[in-house]
């Protein structure tokens, strides 16, 4: 039976986003024509937990319900190098605890993270949303393949605006950003041309 992760920020003892993640949960089980008795909220409390600082609740479910709990102390380093890979079957529309083909995928890049290309439009990296950055505005692509919990957060505060970004475009940005439940928005900005095959990508699509 497939099992699926939910990965949760907790900051001096506040959870965020727990409706966002709740309802994905909860999509989980409706499509796959499940009951779903899963509360998260309830979950978070039942760990009583007291400590500050920065944790990732990591929450493995199956579609009977059964669940497995990890409470962890989270840091971010930043990333040194991207590269563009393309897949045009790659389908990670719910969260599953599966997660082989990403890695394999960053094998084969050689790079340390990859932005992930599908028919020839930008959808996310090996882990993360990602967001663009044209003039002031922040744009994420409408082509992500999971709809995190953070992106849903940022559009519905208006922070940022879902846009087509493709290869042919994607040289009109000058910096992006990943993030996902744990990296927040603007915490490390890149600057585009970090990305190592970008300009492999850009000719042979102009």
């Amino acid at each position: 039976m497939s099992r699926f992760i939910e990965s949760i920020k907790i900051e001096d003892q506040e959870i965020f986003n727990i409706n966002f993640h709740q309802k994905r949960v909860n999509d989980t089980f409706e499509n796959f024509g499940k009951e779903n008795l899963i509360d998260l909220e309830q979950i978070f409390k039942d760990l009583e937990h007291d400590e500050d600082g920065l944790y990732k609740l990591r929450i493995v479910y199956d579609l009977n319900s059964k669940f497995t709990v990890n409470i962890i102390p989270y840091a971010y380093s930043e990333i040194k190098e991207f590269a563009l890979v393309e897949n045009n079957t790659l389908d990670y529309s719910f969260k599953f605890e599966e997660r082989k083909i990403f890695e394999m995928m960053k094998i084969k890049s050689r790079s340390e993270e990859i932005i992930i290309v599908k028919n020839n439009h930008i959808t996310d990296s090996s882990y993360a949303n990602l967001l663009f950055l044209k003039g002031k505005q922040w744009f994420t692509p409408n082509t992500c393949l999971l709809n995190g919990t953070q992106k849903q957060a940022l559009l519905k505060s208006k922070k940022i605006k879902e846009t087509e970004i493709n290869l042919r475009n994607l040289k009109e940005f000058s910096h992006f950003q990943m993030i996902n439940a744990m990296i927040g928005f603007e915490e490390i900005i890149y600057p585009i041309e970090l990305i190592n095959n970008l300009s492999h990508f850009s000719n042979d699509n102009e």
